[in-house]
C-alpha cells in the first residue's frame, strides 16, 4: 500500500541514444526530479546519464547504480546470478529510502524501461509499494530501422525479436520461421548470431546497426563486419520480404533553390543555440566557417563542411556564395553575433558584386560576446555603449585610438573586442593609456573570458588596476562609464550602469 507522503518512482525511456530522441515528458521529469537513478558497469560511465545530460538541471540528488560485475564470473556464494539480485536488492533499498523521505526518484532507461532494460528490476521490486509511472521510449530497433531507412514490416509479415544469447540451433529455428527479426544483445554473441543467420539461409538480407543515432554510429551488411569490432550496443536487423521491397535511398537531387544564411552561434555551447539558428543550420547542405566554430556545431554525415583559417573572411564568403549560387543550402557559421566583428559584413561585401546580386542571403543574429559578458557579471552595457576591435589588421592603430578617445569622451561603456592576439600583446596597454587620457582611474572594467563555456572567468577591476596579462584573445573587456556602478551582493560584485543620466552623472572622467 502506498502513502500520501512519499515520492514518485518514474521509469523514464530516454531513446536509444541521441538526445533530441527524448520525449518532452521524459525531459521535463529529468528535469524536475528530486533524485536521478542510473546504471553503469564499474567504470562508472553511464550512457543513460549521457544522454539526459542536456535536460539535468543540476540540482537533483544522483544515485549510480554500478553493477558488482560484468561477465559471469563472481566469488558470491550464490554465483552470478546470487551477485546481481543482492545488487538489485541493494540498489532498491537505496531508492525506497529516498521514496519514503517523499523524494520523487527517477530512473533513467536508454530506449525503453520495460524492454530488454535495466530499468524493470527496480520496478519489480518497487512499483507495489509505492505510486509508480512508466514513461516509455523510442526502442532501439525503431532508432535501428530509421538508421538504415529500411522498414522491417509491411501487410502481415511477423516480426521477431530475439536475444543473441540463445542457443545458435534454437536461434536458428526462429530466424527460419519468422519473416521479419530484430537481434538484439550482440557483442559476445555475435558469431553465434551471424552462424544462425547463416543456418536460417538468411545472413545475405541482414543488416546491421552500431550505436543507432549515436556519436559514432555505424551501418552495413551483417556478413561484412568483423566480429572483434563489435560492442554490446549493436543489433541485427533482417526485413521482410515484402518490406524490404523498396527503392534504395538515393541523394536528394539538386533544386537549384539555393541561399546564403550567415548564422551566430553565441558565445559558448548549445544553451546559447537560438531555435532559429538551429533550425537552419538542420536544413543546409553545406557549413562554410572557421574551424573552431564549425566544430560548435554537431556533425551531420548528410552535410559537407568546409573549414578555413580565421584570416581569409572575403575567400570563405565567395565560396559559400558560389555553392549557393550551385542551388546548394550554405550556412556561414560566425560564433556571436554575425554582425558584430563577424561574418555577416564579409559575406554582404562579396554578395555586393554583380554576379551574386541574384543569390538570397539571409542573417539570423546570435547572442554576442558583449551580451553574455554583461549578462554574467550584471548590466554594464545597460546605458549608451560602444563596440570596439582593437585588431588592427582590417584599420590602423591610429583609427582605433581615436576611435576610443571618442567613445571614451562622450562617456559611453565600451565593449572591447579582439583586445590581444600573439601578434599584437601590446594592444590592451596601449588602449588603457588612451581611455585614461580621458577616464578616471576607478572607472570599473570587466574583463569576461569564455563565458557560458568551461573555462569561464569574470574579472572585475578597474582602469588604473587593469593588468594586460590579464586578458587574451577569447576575453572581451567592458570599460564602464562615469555612472558605472559596483555594488557587492552576496560577496559578489555586481557592475551596472544606470538608465537614468541625472544631476550626478558627468560626461567625462
Amino acid at each position: 500500500m502506498t502513502s500520501e507522503n512519499t515520492g514518485t518512482l518514474y521509469g523514464v525511456g530516454l531513446g536509444p541514444g541521441d538526445p533530441e530522441l527524448t520525449t518532452i515528458k521524459a525531459a521535463r521529469l529529468v528535469r524536475d526530479a528530486d533524485v536521478i537513478a542510473y546504471h553503469s558497469a564499474r567504470h562508472g560511465r553511464s550512457i543513460a546519464r549521457r544522454i539526459a545530460e542536456p535536460h539535468l538541471s543540476g540540482t537533483a540528488i544522483e544515485e549510480a547504480l554500478v553493477y558488482p560485475v560484468t561477465t559471469e564470473t563472481t566469488d558470491h556464494p550464490g554465483g552470478y546470478q546470487g551477485a546481481i539480485d543482492a545488487f538489485y536488492t541493494e540498489a532498491a533499498a537505496r531508492l525506497a529510502a529516498h521514496l519514503d523521505a517523499g523524494r520523487d526518484v527517477v530512473v533513467l532507461a536508454e530506449g525503453d524501461p520495460l524492454f530488454y532494460g535495466s530499468y524493470m528490476h527496480m520496478h519489480k521490486r518497487l512499483s507495489g509499494r509505492y505510486r509508480t509511472e512508466v514513461v516509455p521510449g523510442v526502442t532501439s530497433i525503431s532508432g535501428a530501422a530509421a538508421a538504415l531507412g529500411q522498414p522491417l514490416v509491411e501487410r502481415d509479415e511477423v516480426l521477431t525479436v530475439l536475444p543473441g544469447t540463445l542457443p545458435r540451433a534454437e536461434l536458428a529455428r526462429r530466424l527460419a520461421d519468422t519473416d521479419s527479426a530484430a537481434v538484439m544483445k550482440l557483442g559476445r554473441t555475435f558469431g553465434n548470431v551471424r552462424g544462425a543467420l547463416a543456418d536460417a539461409g538468411k545472413l545475405d538480407r541482414t543488416r546491421y546497426v552500431e550505436r543507432a543515432t549515436m556519436e559514432g554510429q555505424r551501418t552495413g551488411d551483417l556478413a561484412d563486419v568483423d566480429a572483434g569490432s563489435v560492442p554490446y550496443f549493436s543489433i541485427a536487423l533482417l526485413a521482410g520480404e515484402v518490406a524490404a521491397s523498396v527503392p534504395a535511398r538515393e541523394a536528394a537531387p539538386v533544386t537549384g533553390a539555393g541561399e546564403v544564411v550567415v548564422v551566430g552561434t553565441g558565445p559558448a555551447g548549445r544553451d546559447w543555440l537560438t531555435p532559429q539558428v538551429a533550425a537552419a543550420l538542420a536544413e543546409v547542405d553545406d557549413l562554410v566557417g572557421y574551424g573552431p566554430y564549425l566544430d560548435r556545431v554537431p556533425p551531420n554525415p548528410r552535410q559537407v563542411r568546409h573549414a578555413s583559417d580565421n584570416r581569409v573572411e572575403a575567400e570563405r564568403a565567395a565560396h559559400a556564395l558560389d555553392l549557393a549560387a550551385s542551388g546548394r543550402r550554405v550556412a556561414v557559421v560566425s560564433a556571436g553575433d554575425p554582425g558584430v566583428f563577424a561574418m555577416a559584413t564579409a559575406v554582404l561585401e562579396v554578395a555586393a558584386q554583380e554576379k551574386y546580386l541574384d543569390v538570397p542571403v539571409r542573417v539570423l543574429p546570435g547572442l554576442s560576446a558583449a551580451q553574455a559578458v554583461s549578462a554574467a557579471v550584471g548590466a554594464p552595457l545597460g546605458h549608451d555603449h560602444a563596440m570596439i576591435s582593437l585588431s588592427d589588421r582590417l584599420k590602423p592603430w591610429d583609427v582605433v585610438a581615436d576611435r576610443l578617445r571618442a567613445a571614451a569622451s562622450g562617456d559611453l561603456a565600451i565593449a572591447i573586442y579582439n583586445p590581444r592576439s600573439k601578434a599584437r600583446p601590446w594592444q590592451v596597454g596601449a588602449a588603457r593609456d588612451v581611455l585614461l587620457e580621458v577616464r578616471s582611474t576607478d572607472t570599473p572594467v570587466v574583463l569576461g573570458r569564455d563565458v557560458g563555456g568551461a573555462g569561464q572567468r569574470i574579472v572585475v577591476t578597474t582602469l588604473g588596476e587593469l593588468d594586460p596579462e590579464l586578458v587574451d584573445m577569447r576575453t572581451l573587456v567592458i570599460v564602464g562609464s562615469s555612472t558605472t556602478q559596483v555594488v557587492e551582493r552576496g560577496g559578489t560584485p555586481v557592475v551596472f550602469t544606470p538608465r537614468h543620466y541625472g544631476p550626478g552623472g558627468t560626461t567625462t572622467g
